[in-house]
């Protein structure tokens, strides 16, 4: 950056001349008008007044300009607060009832309307009071189920049932199995369910998480019907697969979602490896044994 020039005295000009008057004080200011003697003069409680008004806006301005300072602190990193639209709520609904709204005119529509009871049944039976149904329980080699078993992406949990151990392997221990649960399937007290939909999700979830990948499927049953005098949805099915080290190579299964009447559906899984087919029997036997609490 260049320095700037000094300025030149005034009494220094081109030629050296000296100019009286060139220099000169600052004029005086002009002496202010006569006040009229009859002018109204304000009183000491106007001018106070006066002076809170005058400090009354400063206290405005002052408060609004912290106000527009607490807005920008709290919604900055949110954008103009007044200029947006509100973002969509989380839906909070179970992923069956966010897959499967309830029905309107699919096969299981009417599924609060349950057809005549079933005749009782006698014997041994295991009860599940939270999914709400009962189903005939068996001797052994099967064994009361005492565990809590998630399974799958639909996290459905298996408190109540039966089963044996069929192998052990690499992998652990391989099982035939009678297990039932309870899984929210309908937007809050909505008790209507589309039963197709709910049985494909949970039918899916059970090929892809509960056995060896990849697989094969072989459909027997595929339907929406009644099971216990309640309306369902059952698939059965035997899957072919190859795992090392494990001896079973296909495995009979049937999914039952049935409809108890509640937001819940209760969901029936049996299962039998072809290293015991002597058991296959089961799958029929259980699902004509239920029976809805």
């Amino acid at each position: 950056m260049s320095e700037p020039h000094p300025q030149e005295p005034v009494w220094s000009r081109p030629g050296g001349a000296w100019s009286s008057g060139t220099v000169t004080g600052v004029p005086a200011p002009p002496a202010p008008a006569p006040v009229p003697p009859d002018a109204p003069r304000k009183t000491p409680a106007e001018l106070r007044r006066r002076q809170l008004m005058i400090f009354g806006g400063v206290a405005g301005a002052i408060l609004a300009g912290g106000l527009i300072v607490l807005l920008v602190v709290l919604f900055g990193s949110e954008g103009n607060p007044f200029g947006g639209k509100a973002s969509s709520p989380t839906d909070l609904r179970p992923p069956l009832a966010q897959a499967c709204p309830a029905p309107t005119g699919s096969p299981s529509a009417g599924a609060t309307r349950a057809p005549a009871s079933p005749p009782a049944v006698t014997g041994a039976r295991t009860v599940d009071t939270q999914a709400g149904i009962s189903y005939k329980r068996y001797g052994a080699p099967w064994e009361t189920w005492n565990e809590v078993w998630r399974a799958g992406t639909l996290d459905v949990p298996y408190r109540v049932g039966q089963h044996f151990v069929t192998e052990d392997y690499s992998g652990g221990e391989y099982h035939a199995s009678i297990l039932s649960a309870a899984v929210p399937a309908a937007d809050n007290d909505a008790v209507s369910l589309d039963l197709e939909c709910v049985g494909r999700q949970v039918t899916a979830d059970v090929r892809a998480n509960y056995y060896p990948q990849p697989n094969t499927l072989e459909t027997i049953r595929d339907e929406v019907t009644t099971v216990g005098g309640r309306p369902a949805y059952v698939s059965e099915f035997r899957l072919h697969f190859k795992e090392a080290g494990l001896t079973a190579t296909a495995e009979l299964s049937a999914v039952a979602v049935i409809d108890v009447g509640k937001p819940t559906a209760a969901v029936l899984y049996i299962s039998i490896p072809n290293t015991h087919q002597q058991f296959d029997y089961v799958i029929n036997d259980v699902l004509d044994s239920v029976r809805v609490l």
